[in-house]
């Protein structure tokens, strides 16, 4: 990797560059709904008054997803914000692989396909059940339900983790019923394709970074060993449960199918099983309790079938889990952090449980580890194990507490955390209770301004896409929609764009204060390297930073 050449005409500062990523927080166009826009922010108002700043893209192509209808999401976000540049990500990625044909003929889909055939058994599918394209899409899911049956495949069964938080909250039944039909055509054909199982997204299965290891067991019991409540279909269940609990469908209880007690889709010996989700963070937790042997000690799993399993992309490149993939993940290379570590600069990244692999891991490229243990420190504050509506200040104050005392020991050059508040509270449809957290990430970025101020640092403040800003369903004329006359609230990320704010009180008048429009997320990284004094890869997108010559 060829090292990078001092800046001409730029002096960097005393104090480090502090990036402060403001999860969720972007710029709407809405007031109704915009709880960004309700909440008491006097200091991301301050410094958009009075500091250079711009809007980026977040979503769509300008993180790597297939269309602009595609909303961003953390994970698409800090890969590009950490690479500098845009990769293909892993919704296009996998319909480029399912059109082109090459998933089919590669050999992680041909040992699914053999095992079963030679087994007799059935092909289990497992993943998000929905059109969110954030972590899975159900047209991916039908594509090779139907290249099964075409190859021969007799027993199909599908595990369902209702969404209800990358689309409407509410909206299960329009896939499960669309589904159904399309099952019912298989089986007039000959293949006994069933929905199985499943629940919400959030009470099963789907848990991320050890936050809440139960969340898997209850998917094990539901998925494998088919324990649990049981229904007649999958509609039944969530029109049942809605019913009771009035959650939403990602809340929703898990639920077994079951034909005269019996459950139709236990996962046996000898069958196979595609866990379709593209995104990892969700997918590592379920993936190690199929693929671990006995040391594995998160909850007991009674039993553990021997199956031949595959993910739908590697989750982990650095530990290459899990063992087979039907999908290769773009290969991100030359991110920001090992530029940082080729010039012997010192770097510090925080956040707690819910976002600290996006600091990390995606910002790293998909790579798990430190680059260089020398110059990095890496800090995870636990995150609580509560409805984050009930509590939704999470842990910004210790995130606040570690990046100040980062910021004035003088052990680092660059800093980035992560306030996960405005994203995983947005994603609970709580307005109140979004705007309060807006409200605390605000107080404690006063703080960091304050902190950069005393060193001579200087205060990147952005975001990896939008959520609270946009806290209401709309329909196509922008209108609020509304259901028996109430306001339907949005539980998913927003198309909108998000700040980026350069506070650099010992500014040298190296740049314009006009800064570069039309640009991405992916541009932070240029951006910082100018900051640190140093001249970005030839191929890194532009940094916002208008440089003087």
């Amino acid at each position: 990797m060829t090292k990078l050449k001092p800046l001409a005409h730029f002096t960097s500062r005393r104090g480090p560059v502090v990036l402060a990523i403001l999860d969720g927080v972007g710029i709407g166009k809405y007031e109704e709904g915009d709880a960004v826009r309700a909440a008491s922010t006097p200091t991301l108002d301050r410094l958009l008054t009075r500091a250079p700043h711009c809007l980026l893209k977040a979503h769509g192509t300008a993180v790597g997803l297939p269309s602009d209808a595609d909303m961003g999401n953390s994970e698409v976000g800090h890969n590009a914000m950490g690479a500098g540049r845009v990769f293909d990500q892993g919704a296009a990625l996998v319909s480029r692989s399912i059109a082109s044909g090459a998933m089919f003929e590669g050999q992680a889909w041909q040992e699914l396909i053999s095992n079963v055939l030679a087994s007799g058994g059935a092909l289990h599918f497992i993943g998000l059940f929905s059109d969110g394209n954030v972590h899975s899409h159900i047209d991916h899911l039908e594509a090779m339900i139907e290249k099964a049956a075409a190859a021969g495949v007799k027993k199909i069964r599908v595990h369902t983790l209702l969404d209800g938080r990358d689309v409407g909250k509410t909206s299960a039944l329009d896939y499960v019923l669309p589904f159904e039909a399309f099952l019912e055509g298989l089986r007039a054909k000959g293949c006994d394709a069933r929905i199985a199982s499943g629940g919400g997204r959030m009470f099963i299965t789907m848990d991320r970074y050890g936050a809440d290891w139960s969340m898997v067991e209850r998917g094990w019991k539901t998925h494998v060993l088919a324990q649990g409540r049981q229904f007649a279909s999958a509609r039944a269940a969530i029109e049942t449960m809605r019913a009771e609990t009035g959650a939403n469908d990602q809340d929703l209880g898990a639920f077994v199918i079951a034909e005269g007690g019996a459950p139709i889709g236990p996962i046996e010996d000898g069958d196979s099983v595609v866990f379709f989700n593209f995104r990892g963070d969700r997918a590592l937790e379920i993936t190690a309790a199929f693929e671990s042997g006995p040391e594995f000690d998160k909850f007991d799993r009674e039993r553990v079938p021997k199956v031949a399993y595959a993910g739908m992309m590697e989750y982990d490149g650095d530990l290459h889990v899990p063992k087979r993939y039907l999908v290769e993940p773009p290969a991100i290379d030359r991110t920001l952090g090992e530029y940082l570590c080729a010039l012997g600069l010192r770097s510090l990244a925080v956040s707690e449980t819910q976002k600290f692999g996006h600091v990390t891991y995606f910002f790293n490229g998909n790579k798990s580890g430190k680059i260089d243990d020398a110059l990095e420190d890496y800090v995870e504050i636990s995150s609580d194990i509560v409805p984050f509506e009930q509590r939704p200040w999470m842990k910004a104050a210790e995130i606040t507490d570690c990046v100040v005392q980062g910021i004035e020991s003088g052990d680092y050059d660059f800093i980035r955390c992560n306030f996960p508040n405005g994203d995983m509270v947005g994603h609970t449809g709580n307005f109140q209770a979004a705007r309060i957290s807006v409200e605390v990430v605000d107080l404690c970025l006063a703080r960091v301004e304050a902190a950069v101020k005393q060193v001579g640092g200087v205060l990147i403040v952005t975001a990896d896409h939008g959520n609270a800003d946009d806290m209401y369903e709309r329909e196509k004329s922008g209108a609020v929609s509304e259901e028996n006359g109430v306001k339907k609230m949005k539980t998913a990320h927003s198309l909108n764009p998000v700040p980026c704010v350069i506070y650099d009180p010992e500014s040298k008048g190296e740049y314009s204060a006009e800064m570069r429009s039309g640009l991405g997320i992916s541009s932070i990284a240029a951006t910082v390297l100018e900051l640190l004094g140093f001249t970005p890869p030839e191929d890194y997108d532009p940094s916002v930073l208008n440089l003087k010559k």
